[in-house]
């Protein structure tokens, strides 16, 4: 019998799609880094960066010209994770739909657990 394996986060068509799109637009920068920081109006805060430097304990996500990274800390709060890209009337931005989360500001960007 095998045992399915399911990443710790994982993208959502739209997220790849729009990954895929703003790195072929940049010059030098070959992933976007996702990370836990502490802050924001629920206690810890997402960020995003555009970054060609990687270190070798990141945990990658490759698919269809995106790549994610995301550092061993942050990946401990963001375990279960969807990323997923949201355009809608209220505008475009990158949600995180957080199994971890109790609760999150009206924005999306920032979390309690």
């Amino acid at each position: 019998m095998s045992e399915t394996v399911s990443e710790p986060v994982t993208l959502s068509d739209s997220a790849v799609k729009r990954i895929a799109t703003i790195l072929k637009k940049t010059d030098g920068e070959d992933s976007l880094r996702i990370s836990v920081e502490g802050g924001g109006c629920s206690g810890f805060s997402y960020k995003y960066d555009l970054t060609s430097e990687h270190d070798a304990e990141d945990f990658v996500i490759e698919k269809d010209g995106a790549r994610v990274l995301i550092d061993q800390v942050s990946l401990v709060y963001l375990e279960g994770s969807v990323v997923d890209f949201v355009d809608d009337l209220m505008g475009q931005s990158f949600q995180i739909r957080n199994p971890n989360a109790v609760a999150s500001c009206g924005c999306g960007t920032s979390f309690t657990i």
